[in-house]
C-alpha cells in the first residue's frame, strides 16, 4: 500500500519513525545535547563535537526535518535550538531506555565511570533544599557560554580550567556542590577530585544541566 493510501494510523507511525531516523546517529544525538545546554550557531555546535562544519550542518538539517531543533539567521550565521523541551524529555527517556536494556552500556558506564562514580552525589531534591537552606555553594563548571545560556540557580561559574585561579575565592564553611552537562559529563567530577584534594567537602550533582532543564526546574539566564 502506498503512503498516501495508509490508513491515519500508518501514517502517523511513519512521522514517528521518521523523528527516530533522525535520532539514529550519535553525531545528532550530541548535537541535540549540547542544545540541550542552549541555542548555538553551527560553526560553535562543529567546534563542541570535533567535527567539520559541511557534515555538522547535515546532522542539523536532518534533524530540523524532523522537527527536533528549529534555526533562526543571525547575519550570516544559522543559530540552532532544541525545538521544545519535549526534546529534552525524549533525551533522557532514550538514555534511561539503553542504561536499563542494553548490556553493553552497563559494561561502558561500569568500565569508564564505575571509579568515579564512588563520588557521593547530591539528588536534585536535596540541592533544592539545601540551596533554600543557603548552606551550599554551587559551581556550574561548563563553558562561559553555556552558563551564560542557562543555569541553576544561584550557581556561580567557574569553568573548570578557570578552577585553580577561583578556588582561593571559595567559602571553606560550606559543601561545594558542583555540576556540569549530563550524568556523563567529567568536568564536574574532576572538579570535585580538585576541590577534595585542597581540603573542600565537595560532591557533585547526580546528572546535570540537561536533566534539571528536562524536570522543568527554574533555570537562570546570564
Amino acid at each position: 500500500m502506498s503512503s498516501t493510501g495508509a490508513s491515519p494510523r500508518r501514517r502517523l507511525l511513519a512521522h514517528f519513525a521518521a523523528v527516530a531516523r533522525a535520532l539514529g546517529h550519535e553525531h545528532r544525538l550530541e548535537l541535540l545535547q549540547i542544545l540541550g545546554q542552549g541555542e548555538r550557531s553551527v560553526e560553535v555546535l562543529a567546534e563542541r563535537c570535533g567535527q567539520p562544519f559541511a557534515n555538522t550542518s547535515q546532522h542539523l538539517q536532518q534533524l530540523r526535518r524532523a522537527g527536533l531543533v528549529a534555526v533562526r539567521r543571525q547575519g550570516k550565521h544559522a543559530i540552532y535550538r532544541l525545538a521544545d523541551d519535549a526534546v529534552l524529555a525524549l533525551l533522557s527517556a532514550l538514555r534511561r531506555v539503553a542504561e536499563r536494556n542494553l548490556a553493553e552500556v552497563g559494561q561502558i558506564v561500569a568500565t569508564y565511570f564505575a571509579d568515579r562514580s564512588r563520588l557521593e552525589a547530591v539528588s536534585r531534591d536535596e540541592l533544592l533544599a539545601r540551596l533554600a537552606a543557603g548552606d551550599v555553594v554551587l559551581l556550574d563548571v561548563r563553558p562561559e557560554d553555556e552558563y551564560a545560556a542557562g543555569h541553576l540557580p544561584g550557581a556561580l561559574n567557574v569553568p573548570l580550567d578557570r578552577l585553580d585561579a577561583a578556588i582561593a575565592t571559595l567559602p571553606r564553611d560550606r559543601e561545594v556542590v558542583a555540576y556540569c552537562r549530563g550524568p556523563y559529563c567529567v568536568l564536574s567530577v574532576e572538579a570535585i577530585e580538585a576541590l577534595r584534594a585542597r581540603g573542600f567537602r565537595a560532591r557533585r550533582l547526580e546528572d546535570g544541566f540537561l536533566e534539571w532543564r528536562a524536570a522543568g526546574l527554574a533555570v537562570e539566564v546570564a
